[in-house]
C-alpha cells in the first residue's frame, strides 16, 4: 500500500508541475504579445538630441486630495538646448535672475508645463518678455520631424504669429496635442515639427512626443504619472538652415 501511495503523489506532482509549466508558458506568451503591440518607434538618428521622461512639476495637481501631491499652479521650468540645462521658476528670485536673459531656449508652463513658449522678449505673455531674446520666433510644420530638412525663410519666421505651443482646439490650431475633455488625457499630434530661430540666431527643429512617464502608446489611466517629457530636437550649429537629421 505504502509503494501505492508514493506512486499517486508523485503523478499528482507531476501534474501539477505540468500545468505550472503551461500556465508560464502562457503568462510568456501574453507578455510577448504585448510588447509586440507596444513597440514604440526608434527616435533615435544619430544627430538629434533625444530627452526621455524629463520630470515636471509632478509635485502639482489641478484638484484637490490628490496623495503625494498639492493643488496650485505648476512652476515653470525653462530648458537649454545646448546642455538639457533644466532650470526651476520657482521664486521671485528664480524670475528676476532668468527670465529676462537669452540663456535658455524654450519654458515649459501652465497645467501639467503643457504649454511650451520659445524665449521672446516681443511677447507681453511670454516668460522672457522684455528680455534679450529679441529675434526669435517659431513656425509649426505639419510633417514628420525626420521630413523637415530645412528651416523657413527669414521672412516667414519673421511673420509667424505662433506665441505659444499648447492644446490644439483645432486642425488649424498651431498646438502640439489634443485634450479630451472626458478622459482628462493630452494626445501628441502627428507630423507637428516645429522650426525654431534661436536666441543665437541658430536654426533648430522640435518634436514633442509625449507627456506622460515612459512614453506610452496609449494612456488609459488618467492617474499615469505626468508630467514626464520625451521630446527630441536638432540644433543646427554652423549657422545654416540645413536640418537635415536622415
Amino acid at each position: 500500500m505504502k509503494t501505492i501511495q508514493i506512486i499517486i503523489n508523485e503523478c499528482r506532482n507531476f501534474i501539477f508541475l505540468g500545468k505550472s509549466c503551461l500556465l508560464l508558458l502562457f503568462m510568456i506568451t501574453i507578455a510577448s504579445c504585448g510588447k509586440d503591440d507596444d513597440t514604440q518607434p526608434s527616435y533615435e538618428d544619430g544627430k538629434s538630441t533625444v530627452i526621455y521622461d524629463l520630470a515636471g512639476d509632478t509635485e502639482a495637481s489641478v484638484g484637490d486630495g490628490v496623495d503625494g501631491k498639492e493643488q496650485r499652479s505648476f512652476y515653470t521650468f525653462l530648458y537649454r538646448f545646448s546642455d538639457q540645462r533644466q532650470i526651476w521658476i520657482k521664486t521671485k528670485a528664480d524670475s528676476l535672475q532668468y527670465l529676462k536673459t537669452d540663456d535658455w531656449d524654450i519654458a515649459f508652463t501652465a497645467q501639467y508645463n503643457s504649454e511650451i513658449y520659445v524665449n521672446n522678449a516681443n511677447n507681453q505673455f511670454n516668460p522672457g518678455y522684455q528680455g534679450e531674446a529679441t529675434n526669435t520666433a517659431v513656425v509649426l510644420i505639419k510633417d514628420s520631424y525626420a521630413n523637415v530638412t530645412t528651416a523657413p525663410s527669414d521672412e516667414e519666421f519673421d511673420n509667424s504669429t505662433i506665441e505659444k505651443i499648447g492644446v490644439a482646439s483645432s486642425t488649424n490650431s498651431n498646438g502640439w496635442f489634443q485634450y479630451d475633455s472626458n478622459t482628462h488625457i493630452m494626445l501628441a499630434l502627428p507630423n507637428r515639427t516645429y522650426a525654431i530661430r534661436l536666441p543665437d540666431g541658430k536654426y533648430a527643429k522640435l518634436q514633442i512626443i509625449n507627456a506622460y512617464k515612459g512614453n506610452p502608446t496609449t494612456v488609459t489611466n488618467l492617474n499615469w504619472p505626468a508630467p514626464y517629457y520625451t521630446f527630441r530636437y536638432f540644433v543646427q550649429e554652423d549657422g545654416s538652415k540645413n536640418l537635415n537629421t536622415n
